[in-house]
Parts: C-alpha cells; structure tokens; sequence
C-alpha cells in the first residue's frame, strides 16, 4: 500500500535521542507497574491456581503482539504505532480504529494508573487520594512537556526502586517461615477455574503486560530504529514476564488463591500471611513508583499516538504541535493532562481497567494483522504468530465483563460515526468549492474514507 501522504517536515520531526538500553528502560516501565500490584488478586478470584496459566497465556498473546509490533516499527519508524501500520497496510479506517482504540483506551489506562498510585501512596480518604493521583498527573504530564530524554531518566529510577521492592517482598516471602506449597492446593487446583475462568485471569493479567510495544509507538525518536525496535521490545516483554512468574509464584505460596482472591492489596496480603508484615510499606512504595512509572510512559505514547492521528487529520490538526525547544506533541500532552486529571476525578477504578483492557485489545488483534500482510523482505518472524496473536486478542476481549464489551462497543462506534460525518463533510465541501484547495482535495479525501 502506498505510504501516507502526509509527512512531517524537519521542523515538525522528534529528535532521535534513545538507545537501546532507554527503549528497554522505557518498556519496562510500561508494564511494571500497577498490574503486578494488584491484578493477582482479581486472577486468583476467578482462577484461583490457575491464575498461573493464565500468566503464561497472557505472556504468550503479549509476545504475539510485541514481535509483530518490532516487525511493523522497523518498517515504519515513525511516532503513532499501530495507528500508522494499521493505514499503511491495512486501510485508513483500520488505522483510524486502532489509534481511536489507543487512545480512549489508554486515557483509561492513565486514569487507573493515576488512582493506583494515590491509593498506594495516601491511605487516607477518598478526596485525599483523587486530590493525589491529579496532582500526579500534571506532574509528570509536566517531565513529560520538557523532552523526553528526562523521561527516560525517570523512568529508569521508577524501573529500577519497583523491582527492587518486588525483590525485598519476595525475599521476604521465602525467609519469613510460612509460606508452603500446600497453600497451591496441588495439581487439580489449576483447573479449579475452568477454561473461562483461565482465560478470564489472562485477560486480567494481560493489563499488567500491556505497554510493551510502548516504543513501538515512539520510533521517531528511536537511534537506528531497524535495529534498537526489534531488540528493545521482546527484551522488556521476557524480564516483566520473569518478574511476574517470580512474584505470581511467591504471592500463591505465601497467602494462597483465596486469601489473594478476597485481598485488595494482594502482595500485602501476601507479606503479611508469610510472616514478614514488616515488609508492607515496601510493597506500598514500591506500588506507588510503579504506578508513577508506567503512567509516565503511558504520557508519552499517548501524547505521539494523538500527534500521529493529527497529522493526518483524525484528530484536530492543533493537537500535531511540535514544541520548537523541547521536541515533543507538546499540545497533545497538555490536552491529555485535561482530560485525565477530570477521569481521575469522577470514575472508579475497576472501571478504568475494564474500559481500557477492550480498546488496548483490539488495538494489537490491529496491528497482528496487519503484520500478517507484510512481504517476506520486511519479515522477521513466521505469519502463525500474528494468527495467533488476532485468535488470543479476540478471545481475551470475550472474556471481559460484558460491561466492558458494551462500553467498548460503545466508544469505537462513537469514534467511527463521528469520523464518517467528518469525511462525508469535507467531500460535500470540497465538491461545492474546489476552488478553496489543492486541486485533488476531494478525491484525496475520498480515497482516504474508502
């Protein structure tokens, strides 16, 4: 498929300023974060044991997503992610859903990120917390407005004080004397879930993996993107996945599924029942910088995704502004903060998680096929894995509450509709006054609606 029309100019580009080791960095700060936190406990409810084989799946359908994502990047070093590959390979209104789906999905995403960190750092009243998780927002939103090498930076000190806090809580799981392997109720246990209830804990842990891609979508900022793209992602996707399998295991031997089922802090609970209670505001610090981590990362894929899709005109064109001093969608950034420090304000918790687990979904069974499409020289891993990785998306969103499905369904019919009346009004226009643009507007305009 041709490319798109529409490129940035010199001025408009981001400076190619992070290496391989700041795009794993990066990575890792995506996914360590609240999940590894928190969605233990809402697994065990529905799986029990066998929340452990829904760890496995959800990594297997995250590496799916991560190799086609490097596969795409590499051809497409460009800010936007799956939004660009999705027009490129698949069709403008492929790339519009997919970038529609990023977006609203990980504003949620931000949101529950925002009040994870509140609840971890103030265990104080509610207006307390939501006072926090905004302040939280403009805070970094702010790093954020100043480059993004400072982001990097960040990010790296956030990665590096989260696991180790994990490290102590594990540490202190296996010498605190109470932590038994009868607590995994032995091998029937595993299947105490059913297949649904498996696949359910999955599609609860995948959230915690969600964001390996993250510098998928910030290539245009990447040194020798062919080559950092493709090593940085799956990399940060195997140390998270090792880190989970670690703290899912220690976490089930200490307190088991039950007492993780019933447990709003599940890694507390976990501490506390292996006898080493001494260790919780561990596990509360190091939720709190997690949270601040993968929100931060979550700032500034957003921010590139929403200067993409205004490039193109999917978004309005203000939100395409490239600070002159600072290189970054310093517009898309600040419209952003807005709208998530006002989510922060107004919605729960579980809510945000459900709202974004369906559009991150949809977003990568996107970009799966559209690496399916790519020719043989711009492959570097076999078709069946995108086969696979559409098949475990589409299954993971039928295992959401059908609460999210409706939402879900709801919010890409709102962002379909509202782009067809967009294009249909531009057509009209440009057939009425073709005198007021660029000789082509019209077929232009239709092209990119068909």
């Amino acid at each position: 498929m041709a490319e798109s029309q529409s490129r940035p100019g010199a001025r408009d580009r981001l400076a190619r300023r992070l290496g391989t080791g700041d795009a794993v960095v990066i990575g890792l700060g995506s996914m360590i974060g609240a999940g590894v936190f928190a969605a233990f406990g809402p697994a065990a409810r529905v799986a029990g044991t066998g929340l452990l084989i829904g760890l496995v799946i959800a990594a297997v359908i995250a590496y799916c997503n991560a190799v086609a994502s490097a596969q795409l990047a590499t051809t497409y070093p460009t800010s936007g992610g799956t939004y660009v590959y999705g027009r490129e390979r698949l069709g403008h209104w492929w790339g519009f859903t997919a970038g529609w789906g990023f977006v609203v999905g990980k504003t949620a995403s931000c949101t529950a990120m925002a009040l994870t960190f509140a609840s971890y750092a103030v265990p104080g009243p509610w207006w307390a917390q939501r006072a926090v998780a905004v302040a939280g927002v403009v805070g970094l939103a702010a790093l954020n407005y100043r480059g993004v090498t400072r982001t990097a930076a960040l990010t790296r000190v956030l990665v590096a004080a989260s696991l180790t806090a994990l490290t102590v809580v594990v540490v202190g799981i296996a010498v605190g004397g109470r932590a038994s392997t009868a607590n995994l109720a032995g091998w029937p246990a595993l299947g105490s879930g059913g297949a649904y209830g498996i696949f359910q804990a999955a599609g609860l842990l995948f959230f915690a993996f969600a964001g390996y891609a993250r510098i998928a979508t910030m290539g245009e900022e990447v040194h020798d993107p062919r080559r950092t793209i493709p090593r940085a992602i799956p990399l940060a996707l195997f140390i998270t996945m090792a880190v989970y399998l670690v703290v899912g295991t220690a976490a089930l031997l200490a307190a088991g599924p039950h007492r993780l089922a019933t447990a709003a802090a599940p890694l507390a609970t976990a501490v506390q029942a292996a006898g080493a209670g001494a260790l919780t505001p561990v596990v509360r610090v190091g939720g709190a910088l997690a949270a601040l981590g993968a929100l931060l990362a979550l700032i500034a894929g957003i921010g590139r995704t929403g200067l993409a899709m205004a490039r193109q005109g999917d978004l309005p064109r203000w939100l395409a502004a490239v600070h002159p001093r600072h290189r970054v969608p310093h517009h898309a950034e600040v419209a952003l903060a807005v709208v998530v420090g006002a989510l922060v304000a107004t919605v729960d918790l579980r809510g945000a998680i459900g709202f974004s687990s369906f559009g991150v979904l949809v977003y990568y069974a996107i970009a799966n096929a559209a690496a399916f499409t790519q020719p043989a020289d711009q492959r570097r891993w076999p078709r069946w894995l995108n086969v696979l990785g559409v098949a475990g998306c589409l299954t993971l969103v039928a295992t959401l509450p059908w609460q999210s499905v409706a939402a879900g369904l709801a919010m890409f019919a709102v962002g379909l509709t509202g782009r067809a009346v967009i294009l249909s009004r531009d057509v009209a226009g440009a057939s009425r006054s073709p005198a007021d643009g660029p000789p082509g507007a019209a077929r232009d305009i239709s092209e990119d609606g068909s």
